[in-house]
């Protein structure tokens, strides 16, 4: 019985090679984002980067460190959802902020 509940679990998260694969992306994107921020002006088009780089992250963590790629449909919805209004939100304090 214990077994099977390990099968599971370990289906539902991906392999560990893929968990690695995704951690260097996770690394890669991090270094990219510092970089980008100690190197360019700031800008919207710098900000919009970021942001995408930042969602992509986010993507990443939420569908596969959280496990939810394989969950009923509600949870990766609301999850990325969630994100994305945060980011919004984000983006739309910024945008305002350059118009003063």
């Amino acid at each position: 019985m214990e077994n099977a509940t390990i099968a599971q679990h370990d289906s539902s998260h991906g392999t560990p090679r893929r968990a690695a694969i995704i951690w260097i992306v996770l690394l890669l994107a991090t270094a990219t984002t510092w970089t980008i921020g100690e190197r360019l002006d700031a800008g919207p088009m710098v900000a919009g980067l970021l942001f995408t780089i930042a969602f992509g992250k986010g993507s990443l963590i939420i569908l596969d460190y959280m496990a939810l790629r394989r969950a009923p449909l509600l949870w990766p919805l609301v999850t990325l959802g969630w994100m994305l209004v945060v980011c919004s939100v984000i983006g739309l304090a910024y945008w305002k902020g350059l118009a003063t």
